[in-house]
This record gives structure tokens, sequence and C-alpha cells, in this order.
């Protein structure tokens, strides 16, 4: 079957752009081609620094026939119905369509429209003018004479050519005739810029590859880093040394070039007295090379890995010659920026931070601080650590945001802010709290074990999420400028850890530092504006404005971030959701507890056949309920249920020893005790059900055995709301 070659050659394309230009491309063809009814086996897209390509396997040479009987009005009707459905079925005249007789509508017209398949080159050469002309790039420009009429072309850089051709294996493959800003469509690519910059004729799949690799060109993005990694590797254990890997590097770097040729360099050994991860972070990001460790070592070697886009003729040495006098260059003001800090103590540049605003209505970044340290106090005796040592860490864990370091490298913030609280002889759970409450950063970042850094980590988040809280600013839909998810993600897994907390008190007493945050920022503006706090509030007004903002609506947005971790760790959703209707559910710990120990239950018979009693008494009592127009949520009458039938008499003795029992373990915190006394239940529910017939003749009786069913209900209420339970 017919193949597709598209290839779009442009100036350039930014490497972070890359891999996600070849996805759209391949989205973009593919869903037009299966829009219009044309399937195929496989597509592949391929980026280079250079140009994006595109393969689809398989396609038909033509579309299939389409066949499509359009009903129109009846026989006699109006002249303008007739004519418009001559006009839609494209008929010239009523003798084209048929005219069928409906028993009980009479006869109307029917037309029979049949379309010939349309060729495939014919359909490619329709769409994809169109999808070239709108490609979604963050950002595009035009370009020459032509950029200043309207509709011109706009792509990431100027697009230089365009191949693109259709036809099976077997045969030599059509041009799709198309053109797009004045590039027509043809055979023709060129090679590296460089290194074979000639143009090159292909025609199919597998000629286009092989003859890029002939004109130094790899179009594979998993190949060449492949080939980075491999030679890098390699020519550093000829070395004796180890490669620092590093992922995000690699993609960005194979994302610059098309031929890769790997180097070493080096610098002067005196730039290791340097913080490791400063060297990184400079050779990094200054010259998108890799650093080397000594083998078997953690320690940096003065030496470092570089791609180069060139084979060049003195075996790379004027390049790595280069690079080594930039890469010296930018370790010197490493190195000066590194002694200028050590000279100053962190506590000394706390006043900085008075006049670097955190968020106009959050106020300062030194009123921010004070606010952390007061709150990783007040958490530190929860958390198992020194309130002293948490106060000390949280003033000064900003500090190294305004040092010479991290004002080069916003990276290494709390990582340089230890080294140089360790040079300054801070207690070692300060200097690690100093860099660790940052963290976790993301689903798979460890979370901290020292109490100084969890005390510290979780004022920071805490601080975060109720000050953006306070003054309206959510996440909505996709947004969430002030990462805020992130933020009461790491909460969540503190307290996962292990971390106990009443999260509804917390938030409440810190609104109020927030509050005189927000009073202070908007002062001037405030006029009459007041604020108040109350429980599970804070509340502020300026400028005729009121925001608010609610510690349970905070509550309920740790609930649905607790539900999409639980979710990816195998969790069932509604469980979490008939916990957290229970009311005073703050303890994140011990809802997850809970959820584990109703999941479990659910899973046995015992628990399946319960929640089916459940939700079949908890449908009596919605119908009952409504049309006696009252509510059965009195308990039922002890007496009566004894001198009633069996089933009856064993139903009401285990549900009061069942409710006591589960009160007492969740008392205890012994919730899987609790699901046991409720599994206790299933037999005389069961029996009830079969033996009993709840809506009696008697009122008397009736009304007991509905107040019987309101007792199972309030039974399981005591573990969850068993009524938000799917099944």
């Amino acid at each position: 079957m017919p193949d597709l070659l598209l290839e779009l050659r442009s100036e350039e394309i930014p490497a972070r752009m890359q891999r996600r230009a070849a996805e759209d491309l391949k989205k973009l063809v593919t869903d037009a081609l299966v829009e219009r009814g044309f399937l195929y086996e496989g597509a592949k897209a391929f980026s280079t620094p250079r140009r994006l390509a595109l393969h689809i396997a398989g396609l038909p040479a033509r579309g299939e026939a389409v066949r499509e009987e359009r009903r129109g009005p009846r026989v006699g009707a109006p002249e303008a119905a007739i004519q418009g459905f001559l006009k839609g079925a494209g008929l010239t005249s009523l003798d084209e369509a048929k005219r069928i007789t409906d028993p009980k509508k009479g006869e109307f017209y029917l037309a029979v429209i049949e379309r010939p398949g349309r060729a495939t080159l014919d359909v490619l050469a329709e769409l994809l003018p169109d999808i070239i002309k709108n490609f979604p790039w963050p950002k595009a420009m035009r370009w020459g004479a032509a950029s200043a009429q309207p509709g011109a072309l706009r792509w990431v850089r100027p697009l230089l050519s365009i191949v693109a051709t259709f036809g099976p294996e077997t045969e030599t493959p059509e041009v799709v005739p198309f053109a797009v800003g004045g590039i027509a469509a043809g055979t023709v690519t060129y090679g590296h810029r460089f290194l074979a910059p000639g143009p090159i004729e292909v025609r199919r799949f597998d000629d286009y590859i092989q003859a890029l690799e002939r004109a130094k060109v790899i179009l594979d993005a998993d190949r060449r880093k492949d080939v980075i990694l491999h030679d890098a590797r390699d020519l550093a254990f000829a070395r004796g040394l180890d490669l620092v890997e590093d992922e995000g590097l690699l993609e960005e770097v194979a994302g610059l070039v098309e031929w890769p040729v790997v180097l070493m360099g080096s610098f002067d050994a005196a730039f290791l007295d340097i913080p490791a991860e400063a060297i990184r972070a400079t050779i990094r990001a200054n010259q998108k090379c890799f650093v080397l460790r000594k083998s078997g070592s953690e320690d940096l070697a003065p030496a470092f890995i570089l791609v180069s886009n060139l084979l060049a003729s003195d075996g790379g040495q004027a390049i790595t010659a280069g690079n080594e006098r930039v890469v010296r260059a930018r370790l010197s003001d490493a190195k000066f920026f590194w002694e200028t800090d050590k000279a100053i103590r962190l506590e000394d540049r706390l006043p900085k931070l008075d006049s670097i605003v955190f968020h106009e209505k959050l106020g300062t970044q030194g009123e921010r601080i004070t606010r952390i340290a007061a709150l990783a106090k007040e958490l530190a005796p929860l958390v198992g650590a020194d309130p002293a040592l948490a106060e000390r860490a949280a003033r000064l864990a900003k500090a190294d945001l305004v040092t010479e370091m991290v004002g080069e490298f916003p990276e290494l913030q709390g990582l340089m802010g230890r080294k140089y609280a360790a040079l300054q002889g801070e207690h070692g759970s300060v200097c690690a709290a100093i860099e660790e409450h940052y963290k976790p950063v993301g689903p798979s970042d460890r979370v901290p074990s020292d109490p100084v850094s969890i005390a510290v980590a979780l004022a920071d988040k805490l601080d975060t999420l109720v000050g953006f809280w306070a003054i309206d600013e959510k996440p909505t839909g996709s947004k969430d400028p002030y990462a805020l998810r992130r933020a009461a993600l790491g909460v969540i897994r503190y307290v996962l850890n292990g971390k106990r907390s009443n999260l509804v008190k917390i938030l409440d007493a810190h609104a109020e530092l927030i509050g005189d945050s927000i009073k202070k920022a908007h002062l001037a503006n405030a006029g009459d504006g007041v604020a108040s706090f109350g429980h599970g509030f804070v509340s502020v007004a300026w400028d005729g404005r009121q925001v608010r903002s609610s510690s349970l609506d905070l509550l309920s947005f740790f609930a649905d971030r607790l539900k999409v971790y639980l979710r990816d760790q195998g969790a069932r959703y509604d469980l979490i959701d008939a916990v957290f209707a229970l009311p005073g559910q703050d303890d994140l710990l011990m809802v997850v507890r809970r959820v584990e120990a109703l999941q479990a239950f659910l899973e046995t018979e015992d628990g399946r056949n319960l929640l089916a009693g459940y939700k079949r008494a908890s449908n009596i009592l919605r119908i009952e309920e409504k049309k006696d127009g009252r509510a059965y949520d009195a308990a039922p009458d002890a007496a009566l249920a004894a001198s009633g039938e069996l089933a009856e008499r064993a139903l009401a003795e285990a549900l009061a020893g069942a409710a006591a029992t589960a009160s007492r373990a969740i008392a205890n915190e012994d919730f899987a005790g609790a699901m046991r006394a409720l599994s206790t239940l299933r037999v005389p529910v069961d029996a009830f059900f079969q033996d009993v017939t709840v809506n009696a003749p008697a009122p008397k009786l009736r009304e007991n055995r509905l107040l019987l069913l309101n007792a199972l209900r309030a039974a399981t209420r005591a573990v969850a709301d068993f009524s938000k339970i799917e099944g």
C-alpha cells in the first residue's frame, strides 16, 4: 500500500519545540486523514534542529465510494422546499430523484447520492497546505518581502523547502501537488548545512533515511541521544572517568545537533574548590556540556564532555579549545560569586528580602519569612522537631535568594543556602532544612525525614496555600501559575509519611498572619477596609471588594489532591469521598488509613453484601420518607423490636452491638476493627430483608422497622458515608 513522506525543512527549530512539533504534525495529518475516511497502518514523526519529518505507512490509493440516501419533502410540497432539497442533494431536477411511498406519511422524494472515492493524492494536496499554514507553533515569524502581505506564511523560522511524496514502495511515488508561501512541494532536500550542504533527491522513506545519513544527518532524535550517551560514556571511560548523566541536558543537546560529535575538554583543577553543584550548573547552563566524575568517586574531575555539530579536520581541537575558554571564564565568575557570598552571613542578608515583593497582595518576602517562621515553630512539636531550630531554619530558608550564586543560577536555591549555613556553623538540621524545605518538587522526589526540614517545608507550603486562598487566587482548570496543586501534594505526602496534623486548626490560626500581611500590603488602598477572622475563614475587604477564603474550602482542595494521589496508587476515589463526607475529617493520615480499611472490607464478601443491604435500606427509607413527608431519623423502639419477628429481633440486637463496637474502634483509630464490627451485620441484614415485611399493615410496626433501617444507616456512618460508595 502507498506511503506518505513529508519533510518541512526550516532555518532552525528550537530544541525545546522539536518533540512537540513532531507529535503535532503527526496528529494533525493523521486526524485529518481519518476524519475523511482514510485509515493507515502506522505513522511516525521525526525532528532535527532543521527539519520536521513524517512517514505514514499503509494508506489506500483511493478513498472508498460513498452512497447516501437523502429523504426529501412530500410529493406536492411547496416549490421552496423542493428547490432546497434539490440544491442540498446536488440534483438538477426531480427527474433525478426517486418517489417512495410511506403507508403512514404518503409519497415523498428520495435522492440517492453516490460519490466515487477520491484519490488520496488529491486529498493530501488539499489538507497539507492548511496544516502547514496553521501549524501551532508557540512562537512564529514572517520573513522576506512577502511578510508584509496579508495572510503571509508564519513559521517558527523561515521555511526553506518541502518534500511531499506519495506512492507504493514498488513504484516511483508521485509528488503531492501543493505549494505554501511560494514554496512548492518536491523531492529535493538538503543534508548537514556544513558537512553536506548539497541537494539530495529523495522519493520514499527508506531512501530518505539513508540519504540523510550519507549527508551527515541522523533524523531520529532518540538515535542522536543514544549516540551522544554511548560516545560520552566511552570517552570518559577511556580517560578513567565517569559521566554524570543528565537526561534533560541530553534531550536538549540532541535537539541542537544533526550529526553529534562527542569531545572532551578540561579546566583548571583549582576551580574544584567551588561547590560541585555550582560547577555543574555553570557548565550546563552556559555551554550545554556534561560534567565528569573521578572513577568510582562522587568528586568531580576537572574535565567536561561537549557535543559538536561538526566533524572537524583537526579532530575537534579548535572547537574544544574554544569551549574551554568559555568554561574557564564562566567558572571564574562562579568562583567570584562563591567567595563573595561566603563573606556575608545569611541573617545579614535578610533586610534585602524586605524590599522584594512576594506578591502584591501578600506583602514582601521578608513578611512571608516572618509568617513561615511562626508557623514552623508552631508545627515543630507536631512533627517531633525542636521549635527553636525550626524557627531558625525558617528564618534563614530564603536568605540565599539574594546571594550572587543563586542570582546567577536560580536552580541552586536552597542547596547554596545549605552550604553557606554550614560554613557559618549552623546546626546540621537547620542546614538540611534550608535545602530540603522545597521538597518534594515532584511525584518522584523524596520526602525529607529530618523533623526540622518537615516543619519548615510544611510551613512554607501551607503559607503559600492559605495566602493564595485568602486573596482568591485558586487554580482554575489547567491553570496553576503559583503551583498550588504541587504545594498541596507536598503537604499530603508529608502527612502520609506519618506526620499527623489538624489542618483546620492550623489553617485557621495561620489565616490571622496572612490577614495581617494582606492588610499591610493594601493599607494605602484599603480605605475603610477591615479584616475579620473566625473559625474556618478569613475575610478581607479593600477598594469595595471582598475576598474570602475558607479553610474548609481549602480542605476540600486537599481532598481533591488526595484523590488524585491515591487513585494513582490504586485507591478508589469514591471511598475517599465517602470518608471525607463525614464531619471533622481534616487529619489526612487518618483519612487514608480509614480509606484503606474500607477498601479492604469492601473487597470481602461480607463487605459487598453489607453495602448491598445498606443501599437497599437507603432506597426504602428515601421512598418512604418522601411519601410520608417526614424523616425516620430517631432511634428504634427496642421493646417493640424485641417483640417482633425473629429476624427483626436479631437485627436490632446486632445493630446495637456492632454500632457500639465500631464507635469504640474508631475512637481508638482501629479502622480494621470497626470494619470487622460492621461485618457482623451482614447475616442479620440479609435475614431481615428475606423474612421481614418492612411496610407492615400496623403503623407502629412499620415505623419501627423503618427506624431499624435508619439505625443500619447510622451504624455505617461511623466509618464512612456509604451513600457515596459506588456499586
